[in-house]
């Protein structure tokens, strides 16, 4: 199997249920990048809700934000987030999104929303603190009109038409999230596939020598894009129904022990 790279989501697929990652996982995934596969996350979190475990697995590159996002960590540095370069962005019209940020406002001046504009994330809440993905967020209150690119906008909402309606009026990607009431409100072109797309042809990586694995309908596409798609035993249903492979479930380390079965053993067993 000549895999080249490795391709995960984070959250219910690398990671269990409790958040974290296991000691096996981390071991498996540098067994890979000893052995020169790349690992890469491909994560709808946004890249401060993401750096924990950037800094824990230290992977080759960062696809986050929805896949608005792509950096790569700077090994030579001795500072690992100093280290973290910009590849791609990809970010919406400015004035188009404060505008969704003023009729979400509109809607509902209560809803919290938060808006990325690369690493940094913009936040009207004043919990922010106590966040564990987002507690290096900025307050704002979206007074001001936004003046920065942006990737991306997520708020609460109580129905999808609302959602759906925002998403029409300024021609942006609606994505919505699994057992969740938040919608991401995204560059119409954008998402994960795209950014692997991107990420591929930089590398000149063929998509049929990356292995993918996910659990949610936002990993549909790139599970079936890639050579190999695994979905985790606890994937949606739909999510399941076009993968190649099912694994362990995520609190099984499903990531890690379908990577050793079948990339890193058969290997073993050759030599032997």
């Amino acid at each position: 199997m000549g895999i080249k790279m490795i391709l995960t989501d984070l959250d219910r697929t690398l990671l269990r249920s409790d958040a974290s990652i296991s000691d096996h996982t981390k071991q498996v995934l540098k067994r890979c990048q000893d052995r020169g596969i790349l690992v890469v996350i491909a994560t709808a979190r946004y890249w401060i809700g993401a750096e924990r475990y950037i800094n824990e697995i230290q992977p080759d590159y960062e696809i986050t934000t929805d896949g608005t996002l792509i950096h790569c960590r700077d090994h030579d540095s001795p500072d690992n987030n100093a280290g973290s370069k910009q590849l791609y962005s990809l970010s919406m019209d400015t004035k188009d999104a404060d505008q969704i940020v003023q009729d979400l406002l509109k809607h509902d001046p209560a809803t919290e929303i938060t808006v990325a504009s690369g690493q940094q994330v913009f936040w009207n809440s004043s919990h922010i603190s106590e966040s564990e993905k987002l507690h290096k967020a900025v307050y704002s209150d979206y007074s001001a009109p936004l003046t920065c690119p942006v990737n991306k906008i997520v708020a609460e909402l109580s129905d999808r038409k609302t959602a759906e309606a925002i998403a029409d009026r300024y021609h942006c990607r609606l994505q919505s999230y699994r057992g969740e009431n938040w919608y991401a409100f995204l560059p119409e072109d954008s998402g994960k596939i795209q950014a692997i797309r991107a990420l591929a042809a930089l590398l000149g990586i063929p998509l049929s020598d990356i292995s993918a694995f996910g659990d949610d309908t936002n990993d549909m596409e790139m599970l079936q894009i890639c050579g190999i798609g695994v979905a985790v035993s606890n994937a949606v249903n739909d999510v399941k129904a076009v993968a190649n492979c099912i694994a362990l479930s995520n609190d099984e380390d499903g990531v890690a022990d379908w990577i050793e079965t079948n990339i890193l053993k058969p290997r073993q067993s050759e030599s032997e």
